[in-house]
């Protein structure tokens, strides 16, 4: 029999000692575990063979495997399985809670407010409802959600609506016009917590991905969502959209599959989330504006890990962890049909994103770009092992084209002033105010390092009757400032050009500049344990004698005015870390402060 564990908590001198104390009365290796400012609790186990590991059905975030003694941290609250090796005739599992107290500091990054709604509930089992039940009950429960769903009245809800979904694994479902409102939203959980609600590909192959058309304050949280190929979860032309505490997978494969999507939607918000294995992207957002992506887990994609496209305006990315990506970790911009952007927003790829306090790590390309952006933000963050491909961070044009040769679509957005063409299109979308100030990039010695630590774009010629003049700059308004890069590689290549006529030898860009601007090469920034993923400076690191620029704020007195975009967040305030310590005296560069 595998028993059971109950944790058992006190506090003592700053510790929270938790006892694992098995079913059966048998007290387990005592665990003990330290409380961070930052809402995380830190595990420490000291018996030769017990085993902390991540169960697939738990949700993020994930814990490390571990076999030896050590530490390991997750947020107050996370569940894990703990195995007992120590010789015995069957090996005894045991699942274990974190337990902590409130943070000293608030997590970094914005939360969405959903307010305090007088709910109506919904109930839908699995294994026991049944259709044909009202649902206002768990003994009552109807069997699918897409039947919940079905009896929401279509188009604006007058109610709010919390469907409670009890244990079990799910089906997908495609869901439109359900739209709810801030007084009555529509809220879809777990009814018995985290862990405990799946939506996987049955044996008839009906997939688990769940995608919403035309709904509005629609909120998701604590579910499981794993397909085998395609678009885990999908929103096109919704608004008022909230993905919290979500571990959603799908197959990191040659196919085109997004893990998350977002099209043509507004006010989207991605919330302490773990999202992985793409074989294109983690997270695809075309044409949306006003959201954030904050405090999650993005990992595994054939392509970038993120990205923020097609017109996207007004995000916020900020506390987020990203690795294991192949073509980068997060680009704002990167190339879009244009019949597939909405207007005002129809000349850049991106505006307004600001990219803060994350932490990229071991990508095959560049840990950040910007690719067509304005008024684009990254200070911040620290990228570790990134740039195998060719470089470590990009600044180049973004994309544009008219898929398909959809001509009716793309010449009524040309008309209205928008950037591109009716043809095949190409890369000629410009960067404009893009400020990439105080971040460290360290790839560690024994990485294998590619060509230069930064690629600019030249300038490049732009296709007749585009809307943009002749030739376009991918590093007008750049600023690049206050960064630190280190590979331990003497006389490497900075990306930087002799050339006049060549990239970063205007206005704010020039060689000049960035060579005097920043550090590459310096001393090495000894970071706290890099194999262990802690990039904390460590005690001593000449990272404490950098103290980083100050950020000016963004204007928009220069952007496209026809046809008029409304004006972003000028505010470019970094205040806090990656762990809610505040940033005031103490400017280190990278996203953590010791």
């Amino acid at each position: 029999m595998n028993p059971t564990c109950i944790v058992r908590k006190a506090l003592v001198a700053g510790l929270l000692l938790l006892s694992a104390v098995a079913a059966n009365g048998q007290t387990q290796p005592r665990l003990d575990a330290r409380r961070g400012g930052d809402g995380r609790v830190e595990l420490a186990w000291t018996a030769p063979g017990f085993r902390l590991e991540t169960a697939a059905s738990l949700l993020p975030p994930v814990w490390t495997a571990a076999s030896a003694d050590g530490f390991l941290t997750a947020t107050n609250g996370s569940d894990i399985v703990a195995t007992d090796l120590r010789p015995a005739e069957v090996a005894r599992f045991f699942r274990l809670r974190s337990v902590g107290s409130t943070p000293t500091d608030p997590p970094v990054g914005p939360s969405y407010d959903i307010g305090n709604p007088l709910w109506t509930d919904l109930y839908v089992d699995p294994v026991n409802g049944d259709n044909e039940n009202d649902g206002r009950t768990r003994s009552t429960a109807v069997r699918g959600i897409l039947t919940v769903f079905r009896r929401l009245p279509e188009g604006t809800q007058t109610n709010a609506t919390r469907i409670r979904l009890l244990p079990g694994t799910y089906f997908g479902a495609y869901i439109e016009d359900r739209r709810g409102t801030q007084e009555f939203p529509i809220l879809v959980e777990p009814a018995d917590g985290p862990g405990t609600v799946s939506f996987l590909q049955t044996a008839a192959g009906d997939q688990g991905s769940l995608q919403f058309f035309q709904c509005a304050h629609v909120y998701l949280q604590d579910l499981r969502i794993a397909v085998n190929g395609g678009d885990g979860l999908q929103f096109e032309r919704c608004h008022h959209v909230l993905v919290r505490r979500m571990r959603i997978s799908s197959v990191r494969s040659e196919g085109q599959d997004e893990t998350v999507k977002v099209n043509q939607s507004q006010h989207v918000y991605i919330e302490d989330s773990d999202i992985s294995d793409a074989g294109d992207n983690c997270i695809d957002v075309v044409g949306a504006q006003w959201g954030h992506i904050v405090r999650c887990r993005i990992h595994n994609s054939g392509d970038w890990g993120a990205y923020l496209k097609g017109g996207s305006a007004y995000w916020r990315v900020e506390g987020n962890e990203i690795w294991g990506c192949g073509t980068g970790g997060f680009t704002a911009g990167q190339g879009s049909g244009l019949q597939f952007m909405v207007p005002p927003w129809i000349h850049y790829e991106a505006y307004d994103i600001k990219v803060v306090n994350n932490l990229i790590h071991d990508c095959e390309g560049a840990g950040l770009g910007v690719n067509g952006g304005y008024n684009i933000l990254m200070a911040h963050n620290t990228l570790v092992r990134v740039g195998q491909r060719s470089h470590t961070v990009e600044f180049v044009f973004g994309g544009r084209s008219c898929d398909g040769g959809a001509t009716n679509d793309c010449q009524p957005l040309l008309t209205l002033g928008g950037w591109g063409t009716t043809g095949d299109g190409g890369n000629f979308i410009p960067n404009r105010n893009v400020t990439f100030v105080n971040n460290l990039v360290y790839n560690p010695v024994g990485f294998t390092n590619a060509d230069q630590f930064i690629q600019f774009a030249n300038p490049a010629p732009t296709p007749p009757e585009s809307n943009l003049p002749a030739n376009t700059r991918a590093d007008e308004g750049l600023m690049v400032r206050g960064n630190v890069f280190w590979n331990g590689v003497p006389g490497f290549n900075t990306g930087l050009s002799d050339d006049p006529a060549n990239a970063c030898h205007d206005g704010t860009c020039t060689p000049e500049s960035v060579l005097a601007g920043n550090v590459f090469n310096g001393a090495e920034p000894r970071l706290v344990n890099v194999a262990a993923g802690d990039f904390r400076p460590a005690p001593g690191s000449p990272l404490l004698g950098y103290a980083g620029v100050a950020i000016a704020d963004f204007a928009w007195s220069d952007a496209p005015s026809v046809p008029s975009v409304p004006p972003g967040n000028p505010s470019n305030a970094v205040n806090a870390d990656l762990r809610g310590t505040n940033r005031i005296g103490a400017a280190v560069v990278g996203a953590l402060l010791p």
